[in-house]
Protein backbone atom coordinates (compact mmCIF):
# COMPACT_ATOMS: atom_id res chain seq x y z
CA UNK A 1 0.00 0.00 0.00
CA UNK A 2 1.22 3.46 -1.32
CA UNK A 3 1.51 6.12 1.75
CA UNK A 4 0.03 8.80 -0.15
CA UNK A 5 -2.89 9.00 1.87
CA UNK A 6 -0.57 10.36 4.89
CA UNK A 7 -1.25 13.66 2.65
CA UNK A 8 -4.81 13.11 1.02
CA UNK A 9 -6.28 11.65 4.15
CA UNK A 10 -8.98 9.54 2.98
CA UNK A 11 -10.98 6.89 4.81
CA UNK A 12 -8.99 3.05 4.73
CA UNK A 13 -12.17 1.28 4.31
CA UNK A 14 -10.14 -1.65 5.56
CA UNK A 15 -9.58 0.51 8.44
CA UNK A 16 -12.37 2.03 11.26
CA UNK A 17 -9.59 4.71 12.36
CA UNK A 18 -10.19 8.10 10.85
CA UNK A 19 -6.97 9.97 9.28
CA UNK A 20 -8.13 13.64 9.08
CA UNK A 21 -5.90 17.05 8.40
CA UNK A 22 -6.82 19.61 11.06
CA UNK A 23 -10.48 20.47 10.03
CA UNK A 24 -13.58 22.19 11.72
CA UNK A 25 -15.87 19.32 11.95
CA UNK A 26 -15.81 17.67 15.07
CA UNK A 27 -14.08 14.40 16.10
CA UNK A 28 -14.96 13.14 18.85
CA UNK A 29 -18.50 10.74 19.24
CA UNK A 30 -19.86 9.66 22.32
CA UNK A 31 -18.56 6.21 21.85
CA UNK A 32 -15.36 7.25 19.99
CA UNK A 33 -11.89 8.11 21.72
CA UNK A 34 -9.89 10.33 20.09
CA UNK A 35 -5.97 10.80 19.32
CA UNK A 36 -3.98 13.42 18.33
CA UNK A 37 -0.74 11.93 16.57
CA UNK A 38 2.42 12.91 14.74
CA UNK A 39 2.84 11.83 11.13
CA UNK A 40 4.82 8.42 10.93
CA UNK A 41 3.07 6.23 12.34
CA UNK A 42 -0.01 5.25 10.76
CA UNK A 43 1.10 1.86 9.26
CA UNK A 44 1.68 0.74 12.96
CA UNK A 45 -1.96 1.96 14.11
CA UNK A 46 -3.26 0.44 10.69
CA UNK A 47 -2.56 -3.27 12.55
CA UNK A 48 -3.21 -2.72 15.65
CA UNK A 49 -6.11 -0.54 16.52
CA UNK A 50 -8.91 -2.74 14.72
CA UNK A 51 -8.32 -5.61 17.70
CA UNK A 52 -8.44 -2.73 20.54
CA UNK A 53 -11.95 -0.96 18.60
CA UNK A 54 -13.02 -4.71 18.69
CA UNK A 55 -11.95 -5.52 21.92
CA UNK A 56 -13.86 -2.19 23.63
CA UNK A 57 -16.32 -1.62 21.18
CA UNK A 58 -15.13 1.73 20.98
CA UNK A 59 -13.92 3.72 17.92
CA UNK A 60 -10.49 5.35 17.68
CA UNK A 61 -10.50 8.76 15.61
CA UNK A 62 -7.01 9.81 14.55
CA UNK A 63 -6.19 12.96 13.61
CA UNK A 64 -2.71 13.55 12.27
CA UNK A 65 -0.54 16.27 11.44
CA UNK A 66 3.01 18.13 12.72
CA UNK A 67 4.83 17.25 15.68
CA UNK A 68 4.22 20.55 16.86
CA UNK A 69 0.73 21.25 14.81
CA UNK A 70 -1.55 18.70 17.43
CA UNK A 71 0.54 20.28 19.78
CA UNK A 72 -1.05 23.81 19.35
CA UNK A 73 -4.30 21.98 18.32
CA UNK A 74 -4.75 20.92 21.61
CA UNK A 75 -3.59 24.27 23.21
CA UNK A 76 -6.29 25.84 21.48
CA UNK A 77 -8.74 23.40 23.00
CA UNK A 78 -7.29 23.39 26.11
CA UNK A 79 -10.39 24.85 28.00
CA UNK A 80 -12.76 22.52 25.84
CA UNK A 81 -10.48 19.35 25.02
CA UNK A 82 -11.81 17.41 22.05
CA UNK A 83 -8.69 15.05 22.08
CA UNK A 84 -8.16 12.16 24.50
CA UNK A 85 -4.55 10.90 23.90
CA UNK A 86 -2.10 12.56 22.41
CA UNK A 87 1.23 11.17 20.63
CA UNK A 88 4.25 13.63 19.73
CA UNK A 89 7.85 14.36 19.28
CA UNK A 90 10.46 16.34 21.88
CA UNK A 91 10.39 19.13 22.71
CA UNK A 92 6.74 19.71 22.42
CA UNK A 93 5.91 16.71 24.75
CA UNK A 94 7.20 18.46 27.03
CA UNK A 95 5.74 22.13 25.96
CA UNK A 96 2.43 19.88 26.22
CA UNK A 97 3.41 18.88 30.17
CA UNK A 98 4.45 22.20 30.77
CA UNK A 99 1.36 23.72 29.18
CA UNK A 100 -1.10 21.64 31.43
CA UNK A 101 -2.50 19.73 28.59
CA UNK A 102 -1.84 16.20 29.67
CA UNK A 103 -3.52 13.97 32.71
CA UNK A 104 -0.68 12.25 34.80
CA UNK A 105 -1.56 8.86 34.15
CA UNK A 106 0.69 5.49 35.46
CA UNK A 107 -0.34 2.82 33.21
CA UNK A 108 1.02 0.02 34.13
CA UNK A 109 2.97 -0.62 31.29
CA UNK A 110 5.17 2.12 31.72
CA UNK A 111 6.99 -0.11 34.41
CA UNK A 112 9.54 -0.99 31.33
CA UNK A 113 10.29 2.45 30.16
CA UNK A 114 13.26 3.94 31.32
CA UNK A 115 13.39 6.46 33.91
CA UNK A 116 15.20 9.03 31.38
CA UNK A 117 12.40 8.32 28.51
CA UNK A 118 9.50 8.78 30.93
CA UNK A 119 8.33 11.59 32.69
CA UNK A 120 8.16 11.37 36.71
CA UNK A 121 4.51 11.90 37.37
CA UNK A 122 3.39 10.04 34.53
CA UNK A 123 2.00 12.46 32.09
CA UNK A 124 4.09 11.08 29.10
CA UNK A 125 6.08 8.23 28.03
CA UNK A 126 8.86 6.53 24.89
CA UNK A 127 6.13 5.22 22.71
CA UNK A 128 8.20 4.07 19.76
CA UNK A 129 11.72 5.05 20.10
CA UNK A 130 13.40 6.33 17.09
CA UNK A 131 16.54 8.81 15.38
CA UNK A 132 16.51 11.76 13.67
CA UNK A 133 17.75 11.73 10.21
CA UNK A 134 18.32 13.08 6.85
CA UNK A 135 16.40 11.10 3.33
CA UNK A 136 17.86 11.16 -0.04
CA UNK A 137 16.11 9.78 -3.32
CA UNK A 138 18.76 7.35 -4.43
CA UNK A 139 17.26 7.01 -7.65
CA UNK A 140 18.22 10.73 -8.40
CA UNK A 141 21.11 11.38 -5.93
CA UNK A 142 23.70 8.98 -7.08
CA UNK A 143 26.36 10.30 -4.40
CA UNK A 144 24.75 11.21 -0.77
CA UNK A 145 26.30 14.29 0.81
CA UNK A 146 28.38 13.21 3.77
CA UNK A 147 29.17 16.73 5.75
CA UNK A 148 26.63 19.60 6.63
CA UNK A 149 29.15 21.69 4.51
CA UNK A 150 27.87 19.41 1.18
CA UNK A 151 24.43 20.81 0.93
CA UNK A 152 26.08 24.04 0.44
CA UNK A 153 27.63 22.92 -3.11
CA UNK A 154 25.24 24.52 -6.06
CA UNK A 155 24.46 21.23 -7.18
CA UNK A 156 21.72 21.65 -4.84
CA UNK A 157 20.38 24.81 -4.89
CA UNK A 158 16.62 24.93 -4.97
CA UNK A 159 16.51 21.26 -4.12
CA UNK A 160 16.48 21.56 -0.10
CA UNK A 161 13.46 21.21 1.83
CA UNK A 162 13.01 20.73 5.76
CA UNK A 163 10.24 20.92 7.65
CA UNK A 164 9.14 24.16 9.93
CA UNK A 165 10.89 23.85 13.65
CA UNK A 166 7.63 25.94 14.49
CA UNK A 167 5.32 23.12 13.94
CA UNK A 168 7.39 19.88 13.48
CA UNK A 169 9.45 18.47 15.85
CA UNK A 170 11.98 16.25 13.45
CA UNK A 171 12.03 20.62 12.08
CA UNK A 172 13.17 21.43 15.45
CA UNK A 173 15.65 19.07 15.26
CA UNK A 174 17.61 20.55 12.71
CA UNK A 175 18.24 23.44 14.87
CA UNK A 176 19.55 20.91 17.71
CA UNK A 177 22.04 19.23 16.26
CA UNK A 178 23.53 21.80 14.07
CA UNK A 179 23.59 23.85 17.46
CA UNK A 180 24.76 20.92 19.19
CA UNK A 181 27.86 20.27 16.60
CA UNK A 182 28.65 24.04 15.57
CA UNK A 183 27.02 25.87 18.57
CA UNK A 184 24.07 28.23 18.37
CA UNK A 185 25.41 30.98 16.51
CA UNK A 186 27.12 29.07 13.76
CA UNK A 187 24.31 26.64 13.70
CA UNK A 188 22.29 29.80 12.77
CA UNK A 189 24.85 31.24 10.37
CA UNK A 190 24.46 27.92 8.21
CA UNK A 191 20.93 27.76 8.12
CA UNK A 192 21.23 31.10 6.80
CA UNK A 193 23.54 29.87 4.21
CA UNK A 194 21.47 27.52 3.57
CA UNK A 195 18.41 29.03 2.80
CA UNK A 196 19.48 30.03 -0.43
CA UNK A 197 19.38 25.87 -1.69
CA UNK A 198 15.92 25.58 -0.09
CA UNK A 199 13.10 25.47 -1.97
CA UNK A 200 10.79 25.80 1.12
CA UNK A 201 9.72 24.50 4.19
CA UNK A 202 6.96 22.12 5.04
CA UNK A 203 4.56 22.36 8.34
CA UNK A 204 5.23 18.67 8.76
CA UNK A 205 7.80 16.20 7.96
CA UNK A 206 5.41 13.51 6.46
CA UNK A 207 5.00 15.14 3.87
CA UNK A 208 8.75 15.09 2.46
CA UNK A 209 9.28 11.90 1.58
CA UNK A 210 6.58 11.85 -1.34
CA UNK A 211 8.08 15.09 -2.66
CA UNK A 212 11.94 13.43 -2.43
CA UNK A 213 10.07 10.56 -4.33
CA UNK A 214 8.65 12.07 -6.85
CA UNK A 215 12.27 14.13 -7.48
CA UNK A 216 10.28 17.32 -6.47
CA UNK A 217 13.48 18.00 -4.12
CA UNK A 218 16.79 16.41 -3.53
CA UNK A 219 17.19 16.68 0.07
CA UNK A 220 14.93 16.70 3.22
CA UNK A 221 14.85 16.22 6.81
CA UNK A 222 13.01 13.21 8.32
CA UNK A 223 13.27 10.41 11.09
CA UNK A 224 14.48 7.24 10.74
CA UNK A 225 11.46 5.62 11.41
CA UNK A 226 9.14 6.92 8.80
CA UNK A 227 12.02 6.82 6.23
CA UNK A 228 12.48 3.04 6.34
CA UNK A 229 8.72 2.31 6.47
CA UNK A 230 7.94 4.30 3.54
CA UNK A 231 10.68 2.84 1.71
CA UNK A 232 9.51 -0.69 2.70
CA UNK A 233 6.43 -0.22 2.66
CA UNK A 234 4.92 3.12 0.84
CA UNK A 235 6.99 2.01 -2.18
CA UNK A 236 8.08 5.39 -1.85
CA UNK A 237 12.01 5.84 -3.58
CA UNK A 238 13.74 7.26 -0.60
CA UNK A 239 17.15 6.34 1.52
CA UNK A 240 17.43 7.95 5.21
CA UNK A 241 20.77 8.77 5.83
CA UNK A 242 23.56 10.63 8.47
CA UNK A 243 25.68 13.70 8.03
CA UNK A 244 28.67 14.51 9.57
CA UNK A 245 29.98 17.83 11.18
CA UNK A 246 33.10 17.43 9.44
CA UNK A 247 34.76 15.34 6.26
CA UNK A 248 36.75 12.68 8.55
CA UNK A 249 34.55 12.21 11.54
CA UNK A 250 31.45 10.03 12.52
CA UNK A 251 27.66 11.05 11.01
CA UNK A 252 25.78 11.95 14.18
CA UNK A 253 22.52 12.19 15.34
CA UNK A 254 20.05 11.42 18.49
CA UNK A 255 16.81 10.13 19.92
CA UNK A 256 13.90 11.75 18.56
CA UNK A 257 11.01 9.52 20.01
CA UNK A 258 7.43 9.34 19.50
CA UNK A 259 5.64 9.88 23.49
CA UNK A 260 2.13 9.19 24.38
CA UNK A 261 0.32 11.01 26.54
CA UNK A 262 -3.33 11.37 28.18
CA UNK A 263 -4.69 15.02 27.76
CA UNK A 264 -6.02 16.43 30.52
CA UNK A 265 -9.99 16.31 30.91
CA UNK A 266 -10.73 14.97 27.46
CA UNK A 267 -13.81 13.80 26.58
CA UNK A 268 -13.25 9.97 26.90
CA UNK A 269 -10.78 9.72 29.51
CA UNK A 270 -11.67 5.97 30.74
CA UNK A 271 -11.16 4.61 26.86
CA UNK A 272 -8.11 6.83 26.96
CA UNK A 273 -6.30 5.41 29.34
CA UNK A 274 -7.06 1.76 27.97
CA UNK A 275 -6.04 3.08 24.54
CA UNK A 276 -2.39 3.74 26.02
CA UNK A 277 -2.19 0.56 28.12
CA UNK A 278 -2.97 -1.42 24.86
CA UNK A 279 -0.42 0.85 22.68
CA UNK A 280 2.24 0.10 25.16
CA UNK A 281 1.20 -3.37 25.77
CA UNK A 282 4.01 -6.24 24.83
CA UNK A 283 1.65 -7.05 22.34
CA UNK A 284 1.45 -3.84 20.47
CA UNK A 285 4.88 -2.93 21.47
CA UNK A 286 6.32 -6.70 19.48
CA UNK A 287 4.90 -4.95 16.06
CA UNK A 288 6.72 -2.13 16.56
CA UNK A 289 9.87 -3.15 14.79
CA UNK A 290 7.70 -4.07 11.92
CA UNK A 291 7.18 -0.04 10.88
CA UNK A 292 11.12 -0.07 11.47
CA UNK A 293 10.89 1.61 14.99
CA UNK A 294 12.29 0.72 18.15
CA UNK A 295 9.86 -0.46 21.27
CA UNK A 296 9.71 2.37 23.81
CA UNK A 297 9.83 -0.59 26.38
CA UNK A 298 13.04 -2.57 27.45
CA UNK A 299 11.37 -5.61 27.70
CA UNK A 300 10.52 -5.78 23.97
CA UNK A 301 13.27 -6.57 22.12
CA UNK A 302 14.43 -4.85 18.32
CA UNK A 303 13.87 -8.24 16.46
CA UNK A 304 13.19 -9.46 12.94
CA UNK A 305 14.59 -8.51 10.11
CA UNK A 306 13.45 -4.84 10.43
CA UNK A 307 14.97 -4.26 13.25
CA UNK A 308 17.92 -5.61 11.69
CA UNK A 309 17.57 -2.94 9.45
CA UNK A 310 17.15 -0.28 11.92
CA UNK A 311 20.65 -1.57 13.61
CA UNK A 312 22.50 -1.66 10.33
CA UNK A 313 20.91 2.05 9.46
CA UNK A 314 22.86 3.16 12.37
CA UNK A 315 25.34 1.20 12.58
CA UNK A 316 28.47 3.96 12.87
CA UNK A 317 26.42 6.46 13.82
CA UNK A 318 27.69 8.80 16.77
CA UNK A 319 24.73 9.34 19.62
CA UNK A 320 24.27 12.09 21.43
CA UNK A 321 21.98 13.30 24.32
CA UNK A 322 19.95 16.16 23.82
CA UNK A 323 18.97 17.77 27.56
CA UNK A 324 14.88 18.29 26.56
CA UNK A 325 14.32 20.53 29.23
CA UNK A 326 17.34 22.87 28.22
CA UNK A 327 15.98 22.78 24.53
CA UNK A 328 12.31 24.09 26.19
CA UNK A 329 13.76 26.84 27.25
CA UNK A 330 15.52 27.91 24.02
CA UNK A 331 12.78 26.19 21.68
CA UNK A 332 10.55 30.33 21.55
CA UNK A 333 14.25 32.02 21.30
CA UNK A 334 15.14 29.56 18.15
CA UNK A 335 12.03 29.47 16.73
CA UNK A 336 12.03 33.43 16.45
CA UNK A 337 15.82 33.52 15.35
CA UNK A 338 14.52 31.14 12.23
CA UNK A 339 11.96 32.90 11.11
CA UNK A 340 13.67 36.41 11.35
CA UNK A 341 17.38 35.56 10.47
CA UNK A 342 16.51 32.43 8.19
CA UNK A 343 13.68 33.37 6.40
CA UNK A 344 13.93 36.85 6.95
CA UNK A 345 12.51 38.70 3.76
CA UNK A 346 12.79 35.83 1.69
CA UNK A 347 9.13 35.09 0.92
CA UNK A 348 9.82 31.46 1.00
CA UNK A 349 6.99 28.79 1.92
CA UNK A 350 6.96 27.88 5.55
CA UNK A 351 3.72 25.99 5.46
CA UNK A 352 4.02 23.88 2.04
CA UNK A 353 0.54 21.04 3.80
CA UNK A 354 0.74 18.46 0.60
CA UNK A 355 2.90 17.67 -2.78
CA UNK A 356 2.20 19.07 -5.88
CA UNK A 357 -0.70 17.37 -7.74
Amino acid sequence: MTRDFRFARTVLPAFAAAFTLFAAMPVHAADAVVLYTADGLENLYKDVLPAFEKKEGVKVNIVTAGSGEVVNRATVEKDSPKADVLVTLPPFIQQAQQGGLLQPYQSVNYKNVPAIAKAQDGAWATFVNNYFSFAINPEVTKTAPKTFADLLHPNYSGKIAYSNPATAGDGMAVIILTSALMGEDKAFDYLKSLEQSAKFHTKGTGYLDVLLSRNEIAFANGDLQMDLDDAANGGLSIKPLFLSHKAGEAPTTFQLPYAIGLIKSGPNQAAGKKLIDYLMSSDVQSKVPDIYGIPGRTDVPLAGKNGEAVKQAISGVKLIPVDWNEVMQKKAGWTERWKTEVIGNTGKQTDVVKPKS
